[in-house]
């Protein structure tokens, strides 16, 4: 009898202990493996040899400042109810003259990073850049999350990245999805706070693909009466909205062209098949409105392609 304790109680501490290997669990109330994220994060092997770790956050508000690492790859960050299960932080590019690119809340260098049912803010006050996700790593995908900020709330940050955002909420004031990198947005809401610009692409002029909007929803605070729906933060910028529902108050030109005549001549930007007063493409008088055979080429599967032939919707097409 003994020994069949001794061998239950030999399971039990063995089974525990090899949990948080591949199943971290993280509680502010101190239930889990870790209080914060950022320990739980530190604790995933460099380029994990035993496969997908999965880091379910509890809800709650975690005040951290997040990086992933580039040796930190194939993990997911799940949380307990988007809602309620909030990475915030609130530094702006004006405290302490840090700039743009450090006042990430979350930051992810790292490959294969799924993030699900979370929000991820940058609480500053409007009184600069202040990027609420910073995002360098390839095939990233955030489903069902918020990303609450003002200017500069999505900064996709590399080119050839590839990131892939399904059903999720972004709000911001000024430019606030911008970079250089290939961005895949799919049914989407888009919160506009302020009368300004919601992307501002720098796709390089050798990249074929920079933001594609698909089934997206763009939304107008009740202050908000002219809004342009991007501006080339580089020559090259590419964005495309294509099946989206476009409210009045989108300005007739639709786009701007950052106080460079010049950018006309080279942005790539493109509609189809929009909806909504907004979507009126008679005053676009130097953007492309795209023919059906034309928008046939703009699927997530050319899209997200790259090197290895990624496609991440193959997973949500057979969720329908």
């Amino acid at each position: 009898m003994k020994k069949l304790v001794l061998l239950f109680f030999i399971f039990v501490g063995t089974t525990l202990f090899a949990q948080p290997q591949n199943y971290i669990v993280v509680d502010r109330n101190g239930t889990g493996n870790f209080r914060n994220i950022q320990q739980a994060i530190d604790s995933v092997r460099a380029f994990n040899p035993a496969g997908t770790v999965t880091i379910f956050i509890k809800k709650g508000i975690y005040k951290e400042k997040l990086e992933i690492p580039t040796h930190i790859c194939n993990v997911k960050l799940i949380g307990e109810d988007r809602d309620n299960t909030i990475i915030n932080y609130d530094d702006h590019a004006n405290i302490n003259k840090i700039g743009t690119f450090k006042t990430f809340t979350l930051k992810i260098c790292g490959t294969d990073i799924r993030l699900e049912n979370l929000t991820v803010q940058n609480s500053a006050a409007p009184l600069g850049q202040a990027v609420a996700l910073h995002v360098e790593g390839d095939r990233a995908v955030f489903v069902n999350c918020r990303f609450l900020g003002n200017q500069d709330t999505i900064y996709t940050g590399k080119q050839n990245a590839r990131q892939y955002f399904v059903d999720c909420y972004i709000e911001g004031t000024t430019d606030f999805i911008f970079g250089p990198s290939t961005a895949w947005f799919e049914g989407c809401t888009i919160f506009c706070k302020r009368d300004s610009y919601i992307t501002a692409a720098s796709t390089p002029e050798n990249i074929k693909y920079g933001y594609i909007f698909n089934n997206c929803k763009v939304v107008l605070g009740d202050k908000v009466k002219e809004m342009y729906l991007g501006r080339p933060w580089r020559a090259y910028a590419m964005t495309l909205y294509m099946n989206c529902e476009l409210p009045d108050g989108i300005k007739a030109v639709g786009w701007d062209h950052w106080k460079n005549e010049e950018n006309k001549k080279t942005a790539r930007y493109m509609e189809y098949r929009n909806t909504g007063k907004g979507a009126d493409t008679a005053g676009r008088t130097w953007t492309k409105v795209l023919t059906k055979k034309e928008a046939a080429e703009y699927t997530v599967e050319n899209v997200m392609k790259g090197y290895d032939g990624w496609n991440p919707a193959k997973e949500f097409s057979t969720k329908k």
